[in-house]
């Protein structure tokens, strides 16, 4: 109980420092509704989707999620300014867990999360978008979203620690983000893609949770067939458990070379 306790008082810590410097979420924000209008505007009109239905429908619960895989980037940015600014050195001298420190900038990053859902739930509605099913799997289809968010979080805490501190470290990610972001079915179904191309999309984790919470929602996936039509929600829980397997453990390994 000491460590949650540690954790939610480092939350309340980033969350206290974005209060005063509020700019990085909010481009990163601004930065995911120029992404929608783009697409939704510019190119949505050139764009059907197989099995019917309105490209809007299609793209903002994609869009959605996409803003949940820019978690890898902000939070690898915030430790590895946090660690050449000294204050992970302040944080290891003081009598508190390891894991307290991951836990804040995790439960930070959610609560600002659900704020930009909302946000752009709101954003969606004002465009003509709608959720045709119950509230309960629309809280499902959040939930959903913020699980791939807690995975992701995990990738960029251990990039913060091991590669952030390097020149570079930010492009790095970014070449890591968006081929993964954009080779998946965010705003394109993977059934108009060349069957290679198609295939890789498919079986990408940010597809899997889009779809999933596009069925949940009730709006068009762009799916008419495969594995991805019939499991997505099975798929949508799996990968992100498949991640934070992976890296929760490389995170906290990082961090206890961090005192060597």
């Amino acid at each position: 109980m000491s460590t949650v306790r540690e954790g939610l008082i480092l939350t309340r810590r980033d969350l206290a420092h974005w209060r005063r410097q509020p700019w990085s979420p909010i481009f990163s924000l601004l930065f995911t509704i120029m992404l929608l209008l783009m697409f939704a505007f510019i190119f949505g009109g050139s764009i059907r989707l197989p099995g019917g239905g309105d490209y809007i429908q299609f793209l903002l619960p994609g869009m959605m999620t996409m803003a949940m895989m820019f978690g890898a980037e902000t939070t690898m940015t915030t430790m590895a300014n946090d660690s050449k600014k000294g204050i992970t050195d302040r944080l290891r001298s003081m009598p508190i867990s390891d894991a307290s420190v991951s836990l804040g900038r995790v439960g930070a990053d959610m609560v600002s999360s659900t704020v930009e859902i909302a946000i752009l739930v709101i954003g969606g509605l004002l465009l003509g978008w709608r959720t045709t099913n119950s509230p309960l799997a629309g809280i499902i289809a959040v939930a959903l979203l913020l699980w791939l968010r807690f995975a992701v979080l995990w990738v960029g805490i251990f990039l913060g620690l091991t590669v952030g501190r390097h020149e570079g470290a930010t492009v790095l990610v970014q070449i890591l983000v968006w081929p993964v972001g954009f080779l998946s079915d965010v705003f394109a179904a993977p059934e108009l893609m060349p069957d290679w191309l198609g295939t890789i999309a498919a079986w990408n984790p940010i597809s899997a949770t889009a779809t999933a919470v596009r069925e949940l929602f009730g709006n068009p996936t762009g799916v008419t067939g495969g594995w991805l039509a019939d499991a997505s929600l099975f798929a949508a829980i799996a990968w992100p458990l498949a991640i934070t397997a992976v890296f929760l453990p490389l995170s906290a390994r990082a961090y206890r070379r961090l005192r060597r």
